[in-house]
């Protein structure tokens, strides 16, 4: 090993650039030079790097939101939308560009930090003879084979933080709060934030919830003299019989979630105030979850990440995502974590949800979180 490149892919979270600081200190320890491909995917693609320093661009970044190489969450390039010569859309499999672009750079290992579709790109770039390292990064916590993924515990945090300012207010006017955070298939943020922030009812896409259940719950309070309830929605949340509320449609590329989500929040509102006959307000927290410092949970776990990636490369073990299970580092086979969607170039469907026999179900429930069902 005496050369690696790093991209950071999909979404922003928080602990981005506390990994890139500690694969760059890890690799220069071991007498390896670090390159950063500028806005993931797309960087790779158009061959646009630069040398990470520890005592230059990669030196206090410990605390820092964001990623300093950027990101990209519309490049597939195994089907990338592109348009010909005569004006017309068409999809081209431009990966073997990528691959030769590795190779004339002479890069020994490519370093992928992002969630399960920026890890479905890298399984695909394995394929093809390059060695790859994949390190799970999202709020949303959904990427399988890892327990905690890093910038999750800094959302779960915003988002508590958000309940006990949303508590006094709803106290004060005897309202219903509802807080819409993210969480499109899996409804880690909700759970955990509800049980840490003293939520009434928490709704995930994993439970299509009956607005009744919630109406029953809010009625139940007011029994006891509460006059007001806070309601924590997953953006991905829907009602039996039911579907996810879209915001809107986008044409990104075939391989890509061209669905963006938005409004699941106000439609439990407007019906909680129409069947309550309580003030409902909404308040959505989106990008503020997953923006700004990391926690010093992420900040830890982070750097536990990126050390782990560099130790693994060091030691020949390639085209695995590197885990956190059980308390202990370790590291998945990338066709573990891509599962049965073996297409190349097609879009990640192995999302780590929440079980019905999981914790933190049972938690919910024994001290009164109404989860819709």
């Amino acid at each position: 090993m005496k050369k690696i490149a790093i991209l950071t892919n999909g979404g922003d979270a928080p602990g981005l650039n506390a990994v890139i600081r500690a694969i760059v200190k890890t690799a220069e320890k071991n007498n390896v030079e670090c390159y950063g491909f500028i806005e993931g995917y797309k960087g790779l693609l158009d061959n646009n790097f630069v040398k990470l320093d520890s005592k230059g661009n990669a030196s206090g970044i410990l605390n820092r939101g964001g990623t300093i190489i950027g990101t990209s969450n519309s490049t597939n390039v195994f089907n990338l939308k592109v348009v010909n010569e005569k004006g017309e859309v068409e999809y081209k499999d431009l990966s073997d560009v990528c691959v030769q672009n590795i190779k004339d750079d002479g890069f020994d290992c490519l370093f992928t930090l992002g969630g399960d579709g920026t890890q479905k790109s890298s399984r695909d770039f394995s394929l093809k003879g390059i060695k790859c390292i994949g390190i799970p990064k999202t709020i949303d916590n959904d990427v399988v084979a890892t327990d905690v993924t890093f910038g999750y515990n800094t959302a779960v945090s915003v988002a508590t933080e958000a309940l006990d300012r949303l508590h006094t207010t709803a106290e004060a006017h005897h309202r219903i709060m509802v807080l819409e955070v993210m969480g499109r298939y899996a409804g880690w943020i909700t759970l955990e934030s509800a049980i840490a922030g003293g939520g009434d009812v928490a709704l995930i896409p994993e439970i299509p919830y009956d607005i009744n259940k919630v109406v029953e719950k809010i009625e139940n309070r007011k029994a006891q003299g509460k006059q007001f309830s806070i309601v924590v929605v997953s953006e991905g949340a829907r009602p039996k019989d039911g579907t996810i509320t879209v915001k809107r449609t986008l044409n990104d590329g075939q391989g890509l979630d061209n669905i963006r989500l938005g409004g699941a929040g106000e439609k439990v509102a407007l019906e909680l105030e129409e069947l309550t006959g309580l003030t409902s307000r909404t308040t959505v927290l989106g990008y503020t979850q997953r923006g700004g410092t990391p926690t010093s949970f992420d900040r830890i776990l982070s750097t536990k990440y990126g050390v782990k990636a560099v130790e693994l490369a060091l030691q020949g073990i390639f085209n695995v995502l590197v885990t956190y299970k059980n308390g202990e580092m370790s590291y998945a086979t990338l066709e573990e974590v891509v599962g049965e969607n073996a297409k190349v170039g097609a879009a990640s469907s192995n999302i780590r949800t929440i079980k019905m026999d999981d914790p933190l179900i049972n938690v919910a429930r024994n001290i009164g979180i109404c989860l819709g069902d």
